[in-house]
């Protein structure tokens, strides 16, 4: 399911994700040939109603996300003070976006420039989300959503 589907059904949980993940470095891990798992630090970003990862075209991430398109992807975890601790992880399939009008608008939200035109575009669609919040004393609050 799209982004925009995600924000719709679990609008208060796809408000964390998009200030957890959005041009953020988080952690992609994928699945090697052998079925062995890799773990790549990415900078997704959330817009037109899609979380979009782009790579470069030597990446192994593409590879493995071409051969089997599941992934997990896991914010980087850090905190303010006196903010909790958050983790935030979504997990489901991707698809390569190869619709230029699609990719122009990718490259124009994530206003990067090392952007090439060879860079590899994936939609990363939700299946699953996973919240963990820790308060100042360590004791843990799971939300969970899964797709319908």
């Amino acid at each position: 399911m799209s982004w925009i589907k995600f924000e719709e059904q679990a609008p208060s949980l796809a408000a964390l994700g998009f200030q957890k993940l959005n041009r953020k470095v988080a952690y992609l891990a994928t699945l090697r040939k052998d079925g062995s798992p890799r773990l790549h630090p990415v900078t997704p970003f959330i817009g037109n109603g899609m979380l979009f990862i782009f790579t470069e075209p030597s990446s192994p991430k593409i590879n493995d996300l071409r051969r089997d398109n599941r992934y997990a992807l896991h914010c980087s975890v850090d905190k303010g003070e006196n903010e909790p601790l958050i983790e935030f992880l979504v997990t489901g399939t991707t698809r390569t976006i190869n619709d230029l009008s699609v990719r122009d608008e990718a490259t124009k939200l994530a206003s990067s420039p090392v952007l090439t035109d060879d860079y590899v575009l994936f939609e990363f669609c939700i299946d699953s989300v996973i919240v963990v919040t820790y308060d100042r004393e360590g004791n843990r609050t799971i939300q969970r959503w899964r797709r319908e």
